[in-house]
């Protein structure tokens, strides 16, 4: 049976590459991005390979978008197999000080709230069904520190904590909930966040692709396993300490 999956942030970096490599594995994606144009492409992408796609067209941090998707997902494809919470952002990089009030609740509702909001929602499909498999996306800014990243890894590292209690509390319902954590990449992040690209050979540094290649394996791993944690880093990246 094709695995029915939910991926946020599906127009562009991870998103849209997990998008493409699941169509090729003949995959039923519910695509959820503010960007109805951009969608439609990932969406033809999607179906090139060999996939099926639906698009959602709304925001992750506004309240009622996972009941649409949830929704959308049950009427086309009657079932929900794995949410990927990849919908996510820097805002803005700066010293705290230079933090305003909105940016630091955009990141902590972006990064977190949103991803709690999904989780609560597909939760009781997958209950339902016996079973599925969550997958959140968090950061190396979770597990180490950079100055002027304070408030986006709080919540990447608060994210990681509410991943690893949610797979001990739905474990027992045959729900796993696994995390990646990628380093950083040149995937749009940089220009979104007003920062400026990481300056490194792109053909050894980490790629959407290769965080697409993760997702996939941790999907499609034998029955009666789970991936808790998968660090992916680019070869250009120095990370000290390790």
């Amino acid at each position: 049976m094709e695995k029915v999956i939910i991926i946020t942030g599906a127009t562009s970096g991870f998103g849209m590459a997990m998008a493409e490599r699941f169509g090729k594995a003949g995959a039923k994606l519910i695509l959820v991005a503010r960007n109805q144009t951009q969608l439609e492409k990932t969406a033809a992408a999607v179906v090139s390979q060999g996939g099926q796609a639906v698009t959602v067209a709304a925001d992750v941090t506004v309240s009622g978008t996972f009941d649409k998707v949830l929704t959308a997902a049950l009427e086309h494809f009657g079932r929900v197999d794995v949410l990927i919470n990849n919908a996510g952002g820097g805002v803005k990089i700066a010293p705290v000080e230079e933090m305003d009030d909105a940016s630091v609740q955009q990141i902590l509702e972006l990064n977190l709230s949103s991803v709690i909001m999904a989780c609560r929602t597909i939760v009781p499909q997958m209950k339902k069904q016996g079973g599925g498999l969550i997958i959140n996306l968090t950061s190396a800014c979770a597990k180490f520190a950079w100055p002027q990243w304070s408030v986006y890894s709080a919540a990447k590292a608060g994210l990681s904590m509410f991943s690893r209690c949610l797979h001990a509390e739905l474990r027992p319902f045959n729900i796993g909930v696994s995390v990646i954590v990628p380093g950083g990449s040149n995937t749009g992040f940089q220009k979104n966040s007003g920062i400026n690209e990481f300056g490194w050979n792109e053909e050894n540094a980490l790629r959407p692709e290769h965080i697409a290649e993760a997702a996939h394996g941790i999907v499609f791993m034998s029955k009666g396993a789970f991936v808790p944690e998968m660090v992916v880093y680019g070869m250009e990246q120095e990370v000290i300490p390790f």
